[in-house]
């Protein structure tokens, strides 16, 4: 488990009841992927299994996004990206233009915050605001939320579930957001995981991560797309990923 997790969970129980904690907290195990795999398929992202489901956390970002946005358009393929609400507000332009090209926006709350205190009337009210703008944005209601980490919280599971927003989190990621990846780590961490029916996290931005990151998973891009395909893969959104009959239920 990260540093950062040990650390903010420790410091943050250190003033909640045991037993609220724990019901507070129990569903964040399915950040750990053999839990997810093996019990929780369909929050892993697990779909089709000739198909890849790319995906980008944390923007939009103006000066990282629409780098992604090209290199895309060039290779010919389609992502889903989780943005955070707070910056779709204050980058609509971006995020307007990343449907424009085609892509799917999902949400990834409103801010990049860390969930260890129990707070379900906040995160009710913040994933609710996250998903009007993200509508805003995208002219049509967003379907997939992806909490900040990979944490789901029982506060973040039933605030998604009465936003009408179904949880993925992911079987491939990148590492990309830290200052010493570099394009090839993140595309042989990709690799390490990657399978048909995945889906990899990646990040366009550096909004929550080491400055410059994102330079690493752009780099890495157009080999991880290339991978798939030399394994006989497709690589699109998750609207065309088929996750638990995600398809049919649109």
């Amino acid at each position: 488990m990260p540093e950062w997790i040990r650390t903010g969970r420790s410091a943050a129980w250190a003033a909640v009841p045991a037993g609220v904690a724990l019901a507070h907290v129990g569903p964040a195990a399915t950040w750990l992927p053999g839990v997810r795999r093996r019990w929780f398929p369909a929050l892993s992202g697990q779909g089709r299994a000739g198909h890849v489901a790319l995906t980008f956390d944390d923007g939009p970002d103006p000066a990282s996004t629409p780098h992604f946005l090209d290199a895309l358009d060039e290779l010919g393929v389609r992502a889903t990206f989780f943005v955070l609400g707070e910056n779709v507000a204050r980058h609509p332009a971006v995020a307007r233009d990343t449907v424009r090209r085609g892509h799917e926006l999902a949400v990834h709350g409103w801010r990049h915050d860390r969930p260890w205190r129990p707070a379900p009337a906040r995160d009710l009210r913040e994933l609710r605001r996250a998903a009007r703008t993200v509508t805003e944005a995208a002219g049509s209601p967003p379907y997939w939320y992806r909490p900040p980490y990979g944490i789901l919280t029982a506060g973040r599971w039933a605030a998604a579930r009465r936003t009408g927003l179904r949880p993925v989190l992911w079987t491939a990621w990148g590492e990309d957001w830290t200052a010493r990846a570099t394009p090839a780590s993140v595309r042989e961490r990709v690799r390490a995981d990657l399978r048909g029916g995945g889906t990899v996290l990646l990040h366009d931005t550096d909004h929550a991560a080491a400055p410059g990151c994102w330079r690493s998973a752009l780099g890495a891009l157009t080999e991880i797309v290339g991978d798939c395909r030399e394994a006989g893969l497709t690589v699109g959104p998750l609207a065309d990923h088929g996750v638990g009959g995600a398809a049919e239920e649109r």
